[in-house]
């Protein structure tokens, strides 16, 4: 009866419906019986969980001011969901090949014009629909020197792969040293073929514990004095404007619902760090404004007593505090349901669409050429002295 009352066309569509829904089951079993690396815990009490998909911070674990352990950052309970969410938060994913925004997915280079896919209305968003935070990664732990562990990532980015010229060597290091209270990520990268590179860590943070509500009673420092002013599709002008008496400026603590109110999703801007203004595109090298991680920001949480530092070698940080997430997006580690504003990311990176702005420092990397990328996450008390991570 069925066949007759769909016909030929009905049968057809149906029975595509249905290799697709098969096609989905088997890529979920590939994703979720994948590896889930353990760093930790060390003497401090610091621990994080990493996935091959996407070279994925999973968990990220430190003691509060009570010495209990708290799970400090958002993500999925499976791992295929972070491959295969559509709309997906970027939760703890590696994105690239070029992080952030590049307007309408166009670029030109070495006198040819490249058209990217696009997934932010005409933009392309975090490196294209399938970008790096949906391919999977050699993933290994290894020991270090100090008597810590670390795991380290690859993946090689074919030639083409959403629209990028060259065949692109990646790998990301994740360091959890034996006496620190730090997370250190390293990002490498080599190519055959000039092409524009800009990998950042989208890990969502909140020092309360990641299933505990906004994070708008967070107070947060960041280093820096000028922003990149962006247009309303978030794509930068090319202006770079100082922080004073905007609701930028966080060079002295602020909560970050202090002065949410007056922008529409909240923040999603890129702060030009550590003084670095006009004058950044004559300062930065292969993705490094500095030779050590120096100090972008400083976050403290008031119940829990947590603080974290980011450092890093990148010129930018894009602040960004959960807007468009949404406690309808399921599947969050135990159950949780993540609402708006219920998380915020440092995305330290290249400024945004700098590959179609001469202004702002170039991200293009040249064969011989080694893209390099630190940055630290580095945990503490509120009630503590600042601790030492590095120059800043």
């Amino acid at each position: 009866m069925l066949p007759q009352l769909l016909g030929a066309a009905g049968l057809a569509a149906l029975s595509a419906a249905a290799l697709l829904v098969a096609r989905r089951l088997r890529l979920r079993r590939y994703y979720d019986q994948l590896p889930r690396l353990r760093l930790g815990p060390n003497k401090l009490g610091v621990s994080a969980v990493i996935s091959p998909v996407g070279a994925s911070i999973l968990e990220l674990t430190v003691p509060d001011a009570q010495g209990k352990p708290v799970d400090v950052v958002l993500g999925f309970e499976r791992a295929s969901a972070y491959a295969l969410t559509e709309g997906t938060p970027y939760f703890g994913a590696v994105v690239g090949r070029c992080a952030n925004r590049i307007a309408k997915g166009r670029f030109s280079l070495g006198g040819k014009d490249y058209q990217l896919a696009v997934n932010n209305g005409p933009n392309a968003l975090h490196g294209g629909p399938d970008g790096f935070h949906r391919r999977v990664f050699q993933a290994e732990r290894r020991a270090t020197g100090d008597g810590g562990e670390a795991v380290v990532c690859t993946y090689t980015s074919k030639d083409g792969e959403e629209g990028y010229p060259g065949t692109l060597t990646v790998t990301v290091t994740y360091e959890l040293p034996a006496e620190l209270p730090e997370l250190r990520t390293t990002i490498t990268a080599t190519t055959d073929q000039a092409t524009p590179v800009n990998i950042a860590q989208h890990t969502y943070f909140n020092l309360a514990g990641h299933d505990s509500g906004t994070v708008l009673d967070h107070s947060v420092m960041v280093n820096a004095s000028s922003y990149t002013l962006v247009d309303p599709d978030l794509i930068p002008t090319g202006e770079v404007a100082p922080v004073e008496g905007t609701p930028f400026d966080f060079r002295q603590p602020h909560s970050i619902g202090e002065r949410i109110g007056e922008l529409e999703n909240g923040y999603d801007h890129n702060f030009a760090l550590f003084g670095l203004d006009r004058n950044a595109r004559h300062v930065v090298r292969c993705g490094r404004a500095t030779d050590t991680p120096r100090l972008a920001a400083e976050v403290t949480e008031p119940t829990r007593g947590i603080r974290l530092r980011v450092l890093t070698t990148a010129p930018g940080m894009q602040f960004y505090t959960g807007g468009f997430l949404s406690s309808e997006l399921p599947g969050g580690k135990g159950g949780a349901r993540y609402g708006r504003f219920g998380g915020f990311a440092m995305e330290t990176q290249a400024f945004p669409d700098s590959i179609n702005q001469p202004n702002f420092p170039s991200v293009v990397l040249q064969p011989g050429e080694e893209y390099n990328h630190e940055l630290i996450y580095h945990f503490g008390l509120a009630s503590d002295e600042p601790a030492a991570a590095g120059p800043v």
